[in-house]
């Protein structure tokens, strides 16, 4: 009998999500070890792995419910766990309880995300409700690797840390949507702008890494709560017109 698509495993994909995995342990291994920027760069490859799974798996036709669980786990840890602990050692230990209960709230948060993504994943749309946990980690390892650009120390003692764990952890587990740049449909007359906009972004990226990847993952973490305000601000202009026609 054929094993239904569903459950079929498929192994370059699941190989690509497990380098996601390992990248996340070494991160947490890094961290514990007080190796704090070389435990931020894991958690930035563990997003490239996890990009790469997903393409790959669509490219090919290779997706499968076993994918996706296997894809949610290795999350957990790499874009939950791993970024939680690299915010606690680094910068929130000095809060006591306020500051392990941040991190707590933000692994939390991470796989209420994560099992709100999978039940919704056909219902969606083509944006992700709330912030995705890949993004959420890549602003706190840059804002590790920003700091470690702007000359401070090994570790850190400021609020906006803490505040930061705090927002992250609830804009995973909010309505706002994000653009997944899954479906992008460029026409042809934009190609060669964004060709060039990319060897700009790149050149920029060569050039300072840290403030670069830190701009672009604030950017995106912010983009959720500023489409949300527009769209309301839309919204109350499109009542108010209908209201002054009446």
């Amino acid at each position: 009998m054929d094993i239904p698509s569903s459950s079929k495993f498929y192994p370059l994909p699941c190989l690509l999500t497990c380098c996601s995995l390992f990248s996340g342990f070494y991160s947490i291994v890094s961290s514990i070890n007080g190796h704090f920027f070389a435990a931020a760069v894991a958690i930035l490859v563990a997003a490239v792995f996890d990009c790469l799974d997903g393409r790959v798996a669509r490219m090919t036709d290779s997706t499968s419910t076993f994918g996706m669980e296997l894809d949610s786990l290795c999350d957990l840890v790499s874009f939950g766990v791993a970024p939680a602990l690299l915010a606690y050692l680094w910068a929130l230990t000095p809060y006591g309880r306020y500051g392990w209960l941040a991190a707590f709230l933000y692994v939390a948060t991470t796989a209420l995300r994560l099992a709100r993504f999978n039940s919704q994943a056909t219902s969606s749309g083509p944006d992700f409700i709330g912030l995705p946990c890949p993004a959420a980690a890549m602003l706190i390892a840059t804002t590790v690797m920003f700091s470690r650009f702007l000359g401070t120390a090994d570790t850190i003692k400021h609020i906006s840390i803490l505040v930061l764990v705090y927002i992250l952890s609830y804009l995973m587990v909010s309505n706002h949507r994000y653009l997944s740049f899954k479906h992008v449909d460029i026409k042809k007359g934009k190609r060669f702008q964004i060709v060039v906009f990319m060897l700009l972004f790149l050149i920029l990226l060569a050039t300072e890494p840290p403030v670069t990847l830190f701009i672009v993952a604030m950017a995106y973490v912010l983009s959720g709560p500023v489409l949300a305000l527009y769209s309301l601000i839309t919204r109350r202009q499109h009542v108010t017109g209908k209201k002054k026609v009446s």
